[in-house]
């Protein structure tokens, strides 16, 4: 079994490779050769190389977080998207976009898009919190998901009065942000995402033991010593915070963060948690480096919307998996 899992693991490695080959050298107008490779190649490193880079960190936090918040409510529907924390930050953002006034005032303290992705934290944050104070309330993972969409929806209003009261400049870039891309994180935007992903990720690791006894409930976590409220409240700010990161340098990036963990468990039928979240990261990031790969070569000079590819190749990716396996 130990020899399977290693031979599986072997291959998704294999495969994150290929994937960022495609994605550095033919994932763009043009494809790049090896030899045209230097220092000075500007379209290598300062379009390709952030991009990729930004594809691997997206698809490694949404498929973590979307791990995190299945395995809390123990069902296999959660995610960020459908429980509406994508659309939180979502809301958070277009305030800080679209708002103007006090918050593009307030926006001058801050470094780069440092505002951005502290306003999509907190939406994302805030509707997590009231996803886990209603949760406590309501026993039925299938209204505590249909609140999730409502949330969502809500959200999603509040968001159209805001594009319907801003100006023509921010609206485009708005709309444009909402569309997801992969594209628009410059190497600088790399210095506050990539060290933020990178802690949030590693600090998994110390809640590995709360993973698995949270996914046997409350009970069994605490008979062997999990304090069942502290680990999930740190837990959901972790998955609060790597999916308000993610949405705010990427878009709303849709049914990664549902599929992937499926797919993990479909490929790696194993109840610990800690081989799921390694498996999620890689899958993650090789699902985001092909659709960005596909997003940039499908129509040549047109760079189709992440979104829209996630969307395309998630959704029956979901259904198809769900109706594989039908016991969580």
């Amino acid at each position: 079994m130990q020899e399977n899992t290693g031979i599986k693991f072997l291959v998704l490695i294999i495969l994150l490779f290929i994937a960022g080959y495609l994605s550095l050298f033919f994932a763009g107008s043009e494809s790049i050769t090896v030899s045209e490779l230097s220092l000075n190649n500007f379209i290598f490193w300062q379009i390709r190389f952030p991009k990729t880079l930004t594809a691997i960190l997206a698809g490694s936090t949404l498929s973590a977080a979307g791990l995190i918040l299945q395995i809390i409510f123990r069902n296999p529907l959660a995610g960020p998207y459908v429980l509406g924390i994508s659309s939180g930050a979502s809301l958070m953002v277009s305030l800080s976009i679209l708002a103007g006034g006090s918050l593009n005032l307030l926006s001058n303290f801050f470094i780069g898009k440092s505002f951005i992705v502290v306003s999509a934290i907190a939406g994302s944050v805030l509707v997590t919190t009231l996803i886990l104070a209603i949760s406590k309330k309501v026993n039925s993972s299938v209204i505590l998901l249909l609140i999730g969409l409502m949330i969502s929806q809500i959200c999603g209003a509040l968001q159209i009065g805001l594009e319907y009261f801003s100006d023509a400049t921010s609206l485009k870039s708005f709309v444009t942000w909402g569309m997801g891309s992969l594209a628009n994180t410059t190497n600088f935007d790399l210095l506050i995402f990539l060290p933020i992903a990178l802690i949030s990720l590693l600090a998994l690791l110390f809640f590995i033991k709360p993973l698995n006894a949270l996914l046997l409930g409350e009970n069994y976590s605490q008979n062997i010593g999990v304090n069942f409220n502290s680990s999930r409240f740190y837990l959901i700010f972790i998955s609060s915070v790597l999916t308000g990161l993610t949405t705010a340098f990427c878009g709303p990036i849709a049914f990664v963060g549902i599929a992937v963990p499926i797919l993990s468990r479909m490929i790696f039928k194993s109840s610990k948690q800690q081989l799921h979240l390694a498996s999620c990261i890689l899958l993650g990031s090789i699902i985001l480096l092909f659709s960005d790969t596909l997003a940039n070569t499908l129509i040549k000079n047109i760079s189709l919307p992440i979104n829209m590819l996630t969307t395309f190749i998630g959704a029956p990716l979901v259904i198809y998996l769900m109706f594989k396996n039908k016991s969580w």
